[in-house]
């Protein structure tokens, strides 16, 4: 049986990888690079596996990609398109970022304690194993909250792969980051905030795992708690 079980880890790693090119707002899917910044992997598809590197932000092939700042409204639904799909099982989080006074969306490289996360999913857990939902996904959304104060924003997607997270450095993280400016928004005090790299570590348990054998009995997504509004 555990034979079996590596076997299907394998044929899992062999399995194309992802992007997330576009946003989703509105009910429009906008074009691909447009107002998300042009990962490093956009050609290659090819994940982070390093959590200590400035990659596990944006991924970004190189400052000052070009996206455009999207316009949106605090409580209306948003979210990325997965090229060809989210093909491997892992955990779906969704972060923020208020961009500073005196920056922009297009300017700013998101560094420092300012993330924090609305949004994180993990497996469903059976005796016979695990099940993800975002798997198979070709596009991944969130609804913003109500009271997210106004202004411009980074948004992340973040897919962590757990297919061959049986040792430190084996999770994958497909990343993207869209640039928006968000309208008609609340005084809400979003947080806890961390910051990217330094929110992660190698050996959380979110991370290193192995999902296949024995099968987990519990799974707590990595990062701070959500902050929902």
């Amino acid at each position: 049986m555990k034979s079996f079980l590596v076997l299907l880890a394998a044929a899992a790693t062999a399995s194309a990888h992802y992007t997330f090119p576009a946003l989703v707002a509105g009910g429009t899917t906008t074009g691909q690079w447009q107002y998300v910044r042009k990962t490093t992997n956009y050609q290659s598809n090819g994940p982070v596996t390093d959590v200590t590197s400035t990659q596990i932000r944006c991924y970004e092939l190189a400052p000052g990609t070009g996206a455009q700042t999207y316009e949106v409204a605090a409580g209306s639904t948003i979210g990325f398109t997965a090229q060809s799909s989210v093909s491997h099982p892992g955990t779906l989080q969704f972060y923020l970022a208020k961009v500073p006074s005196g920056k922009t969306a297009a300017d700013w490289d998101g560094s420092g304690q300012v993330w924090f996360k609305i949004f994180e999913q993990g497996p469903n857990i059976a005796a016979s194993g695990l099940t993800w939902p975002s798997q198979g996904l070709s596009k991944v959304t969130v609804p913003l909250p109500k009271s997210l104060p106004s202004g411009e924003y980074l948004f992340r997607v973040e897919h962590i792969a757990l297919h061959s997270a049986g040792s430190a450095g084996g999770a994958q993280f497909y990343i993207s980051c869209a640039q928006i400016k968000v309208t008609g928004g609340g005084n809400g005090s979003p947080g806890p905030l961390v910051s990217f790299p330094g929110a992660y570590s190698a050996n959380d348990p979110g991370i290193k795992l192995n999902i296949y054998y024995p099968v987990p009995t519990s799974y707590t997504p990595p990062g701070p708690k959500v902050w929902s509004g």
